[in-house]
């Protein structure tokens, strides 16, 4: 049996979303990936968090949100909410999720997604929420409430946004996964790549970005979108 006194210390807890700024760019990573980087309260919290202060930084020019694992993100935690099973808390879960999302088209500065997997139900409405989308080849899109019995109403509203209106009520209505290159056709996203580029790829786009006039670029966002 060992003397040593016992540590004490908690347990170092990975934070669910990392922040990495480098040449004026901010990387929003979900650090999740054995839970498919889902939308739990908690996450929630942490990007509003995150989005708040890179609201106030001048020096960040871009945004870019990317993932690990498998999933970029498959929407919100059904664990937790089959747990609590709380109208209440229903409530307030979606009332965070729709605050976080509308975050994105009101922050000065424009943000990227970088889709490396599956993307989901309020996942899916993250991508159609950001300014601009760069996928992987392999990554496919879903607003799959429809299979639960559910209908992805929220989703729908920034999918509507983005993509026509034939090809929004498919996805909605069947659930059906489309392929990266079939969302860059209908303008989910702007283009997809091979998953070996994927990074570098939207690097690219951030830093050509940011190497524009930041007033014009928060001045023409924030006109384009009122």
């Amino acid at each position: 049996m060992s003397n040593a006194p016992p540590d004490n210390r908690a347990a170092e807890v990975e934070p669910l979303v990392t922040c990495r700024v480098e040449n004026r760019i901010a990387e929003l990573m979900f650090n999740r990936p054995e839970g498919f980087n889902t939308l739990s309260e908690a996450t929630l919290d942490c990007l509003t968090e995150q989005f708040d202060q890179i609201r106030h930084d001048t020096e960040i020019a871009v945004v870019v949100i990317a993932a690990r694992g498998k999933a970029f993100c498959t929407g919100h935690d059904m664990k937790e909410m089959y747990a609590r099973r709380d109208q209440d808390f229903y409530e307030t879960l979606l009332d965070k999720c729709a605050a976080m999302m509308q975050r994105i088209p009101s922050l000065p500065q424009p943000v990227i997604a970088e889709v490396q997997g599956i993307a989901t139900a309020a996942g899916c409405q993250l991508v159609a929420t950001c300014d601009l989308a760069i996928a992987a080849e392999d990554a496919s899109f879903a607003t799959s409430g429809i299979n639960n019995g559910l209908f992805c109403a929220t989703p729908a509203v920034a999918l509507g946004r983005s993509v026509p209106k034939k090809q929004a009520l498919e996805m909605l209505f069947t659930g059906d996964f489309i392929s990266a290159e079939r969302a860059a056709e209908i303008g989910l996203i702007n283009y997809c790549v091979p998953s070996s580029k994927l990074r570098a790829e939207t690097r690219a786009l951030a830093e050509k970005i940011a190497s524009k006039s930041r007033y014009a670029i928060r001045l023409g966002k924030a006109s384009y979108y009122r």
